[in-house]
């Protein structure tokens, strides 16, 4: 290691002394769980809420969530108190992190299987007791075993989902019985929105394909959403199709929707969030959509879901459908799901449709 490498793990391992304290963590009364990163994370992260809160229902669950991801938590039971992480620079969290801090937390649980700087300086002001974590991969040749702030490690299984990778962090905790269902909690308003909307489409095979995610690269073209829905009607023509898309993005959707001139075509209401799409997707019947959070939100709701992933089995195996039906399309490329094959799609469409009407 050169010298900058080496001074770099020196300032690591110097940052992350800690003077363990003697507490049994199913004494807790109090933990706080980091997860302020994406809509997805969130969600595959919900059953690790419900399942510590149903065992130790005294313990206060506190989450400190990004801005974007905290929707996901409105009216979960499971958590008490949620914190917005303001940025990723932990400077901008300083007034939340000190109150933290007083609130005294037993156990912090931090999700994340890299070695983040941030997550590291967040962790020495809040100050737990106790912090949980996923096994680490190394940074400049420190070992997570030589981070001493963290004071127990789950051992990330092989070829394991994050879903489990991070229901593991319960073990300490001795919870028996657990149940690793996402949980999204719906408004009655947002579900009377969805159900008035469809009601429309009665006794049609209801699909939705969102067309894109936040991430660069994460995109069907119109070129592609027209031979999907081409191909989809020639093996089932009684059927619905209806373009999820982000909410500033709605407009030009349409335009283009009703330029393809398909009448078993149409746009979405208006999902201005999360919770609205998750309304519609838990009432149609499958879902197509790029490696976004709308993966996950069908999977809460065990979809039949179609996901197409760029070329990168280990990203899927992490992150991938965990919906009793699935399918994963791959493209060719290692960051992008551009030039993946529509006719695949077709197929697993096809595949799916008469799983589904045998059952």
């Amino acid at each position: 290691m050169n010298i900058k490498t080496n001074l770099k793990a020196f300032f690591l391992r110097a940052i992350t002394k800690k003077k363990r304290v003697s507490f049994d963590i199913k004494n807790s009364s109090k933990v706080l769980m980091m997860r302020y990163d994406r809509i997805g994370d969130m969600i595959i992260t919900t059953p690790v809420f419900r399942e510590l809160k149903n065992s130790y229902p005294h313990i206060e669950i506190n989450v400190l969530a990004s801005k974007t991801n905290s929707i996901v938590l409105k009216n979960n039971p499971y958590v008490d108190n949620v914190f917005i992480s303001k940025h990723n620079n932990f400077l901008f969290d300083l007034g939340i992190l000190y109150r933290l801090r007083r609130k005294q937390i037993d156990v912090c649980f931090e999700f994340d299987h890299s070695v983040i700087r941030h997550a590291i300086f967040r962790l020495k002001i809040i100050n737990p007791k106790k912090v949980i974590s996923v096994n680490k991969d190394g940074r400049y040749g420190v070992s997570g075993d030589d981070l001493k702030l963290y004071d127990i490690y789950t051992k990330k299984q092989k070829d394991a989902h994050f879903r489990d990778i991070w229901m593991a962090t319960l073990e300490p905790f001795n919870i028996k019985k657990i149940s690793s269902q996402y949980n999204i909690y719906i408004n009655q308003s947002d579900e009377a929105i969805a159900l008035e909307f469809l009601n429309n489409y009665k006794n049609k095979f209801l699909v939705g394909i969102n067309l894109e995610g936040a991430v660069k690269g994460k995109k069907i073209s119109f070129k592609e959403l027209e031979k999907i829905c081409h191909g989809m009607f020639e093996i089932n023509n009684n059927l619905q199709i209806f373009i999820i898309t982000l909410p500033n993005k709605r407009d030009e959707v349409q335009n283009k929707v009703e330029m393809m001139g398909l009448d078993y075509v149409t746009t979405s209401f208006l999902t201005s969030n999360i919770l609205m799409a998750s309304a519609l997707i838990k009432n149609l019947d499958l879902i197509i959509t790029p490696d976004t959070s709308i993966v996950h939100v069908a999977s809460t709701f065990n979809k039949p879901v179609i996901s197409i992933h760029e070329d990168n089995n280990e990203s899927h195996k992490l992150f991938g459908p965990t919906s009793d039906l699935s399918r994963t399309i791959f493209s060719d490329k290692n960051n992008s799901i551009r030039g993946f094959s529509t006719n695949s799609v077709i197929e697993a469409y096809g595949e799916l449709f008469h799983l589904l009407k045998i059952n």
